[in-house]
């Protein structure tokens, strides 16, 4: 993707919404409620400021290693279900783009390609882990991630019920990736307005099922069914247990947000958390991710590895959440941006963007490696308020 005017992920934002119907940008784009959380997740970032060591000369080995995996760079890509939505190479490209940069990604539960489809892009691939489809379509899913060499799981704990996402009803989302052909006229002058999209979205042939979730005989879960089978598929303490027993990889418990829910997950066996507030598209008004994560990770620094996504979306930000505390990062929407803007192409000039600022910021802040990256290079402005 060689267009010099896109710079940064706020460049590649853009980009993707001129390049998506409405609908489908909302999608990718949207938060829940009032967006308060979602908001918050961007702005608390520039409430910590940065303190560079001068007069030093570095060269920044951004190498880093989480659950036993070395990752050349201290982030992974984290899940977005749908990404055939956003283009049709989906989470194959997604996942190849991470590799040409050194790093792995997490599979989700709801994506468009299958686990056999994604893993030969990737030797560091994780999967995400619902209980859609029940304790069955789990245990079928978790065997092909073992057989396959997918590295751990992350059980997502925040979902209980999909989020109010308004954007999405505002939109009628559900009905362009349902079944019916008449309630799809709504969408006719939008999707018209996009042809590109359009021919790649009908040559995929539509919205696929979703493929990593099947029933005994082998059927997969059609996507609109996702909503339904979400509600019925929430992750409880007690379910650790079991899911350990039929998984013998590493575990992150991804969502949490509070201290004792973090100690929690350490006391049950997690090897790592992911302070987590699901992008600000689950329960608006919590913390920002960044504003909770001081806080776990002094509860549970050096007892388990600590993740942390929302927001990011520079290498500065990288940096700020692991002199913080986190262990490595999950980077979400400014890859997706990308991929709805040119496919793996674009994934690729995503996370280049990224990674260039990392180096930059890590050179101009005086650190050699992440392990270098300590609360001391960091100053909390006096209205940034840890939750």
């Amino acid at each position: 993707m060689n267009d010099p005017r896109i710079v940064n992920i706020s460049d590649l934002r853009e980009a993707a919404r001129q390049r998506l119907p409405k609908a489908v940008f909302d999608y990718l784009d949207g938060t829940a409620d009032d967006g308060v959380t979602g908001r918050d997740n961007i702005a608390a970032f520039s409430e910590i400021t940065l303190k560079p060591r001068q007069a030093v000369m570095t060269n920044p080995d951004l190498s880093t290693t989480v659950l036993g995996t070395r990752l050349g760079v201290p982030f992974l890509l984290t899940p977005i279900g749908y990404c055939r939505l956003l283009h049709p190479d989906g989470d194959i490209a997604v996942s190849a783009a991470a590799k040409a940069i050194d790093t792995g990604c997490i599979l989700a539960t709801g994506a468009g390609h299958s686990l056999d489809e994604v893993a030969p892009h990737n030797d560091r691939l994780f999967f995400q882990v619902y209980q859609m489809g029940g304790r069955g379509a789990v245990e079928r899913a978790l065997a092909r991630a073992s057989a396959l060499g997918v590295r751990g799981i992350f059980v997502t704990v925040d979902t209980p019920v999909g989020g109010n996402r308004e954007r999405d009803l505002r939109n009628g989302m559900a009905a362009l990736i349902g079944q019916k052909l008449l309630p799809k006229i709504l969408h006719v002058p939008e999707v018209l307005a996009h042809p590109r999209w359009l021919a790649r979205f009908l040559l995929d042939g539509g919205v696929p099922p979703m493929p990593n979730v099947t029933a005994q005989d082998g059927r997969p879960l059609p996507a609109i069914d996702v909503a339904v089978a979400l509600s019925r598929a929430n992750i409880n303490w007690t379910d650790l247990g079991w899911i350990r027993k039929v998984w013998d990889g590493p575990i992150v418990v991804k969502g949490i947000l509070r201290p004792d829910d973090a100690k929690r997950a350490v006391d049950e066996g997690a090897d790592g958390i992911s302070v987590s507030n699901h992008g600000g598209r689950q329960l608006d008004c919590v913390a920002a991710s960044i504003r909770a994560l001081p806080a776990i990770a002094d509860a549970v620094k050096g007892k388990t590895t600590i993740f942390m996504d929302g927001g990011i979306r520079r290498g500065g930000d990288i940096v700020k959440a692991l002199c913080l505390g986190a262990d490595a990062v999950l980077v979400g929407r400014a890859y997706g941006y990308g991929l709805a803007a040119g496919g793996g192409a674009g994934v690729r000039k995503a996370l280049d963007i990224l990674r260039a600022d990392l180096v930059r910021t890590m050179k101009l802040l005086g650190a050699d490696t992440v392990a270098d990256l300590h609360p001391g290079l960091v100053r909390l402005k006096p209205d940034f308020r840890v939750d």
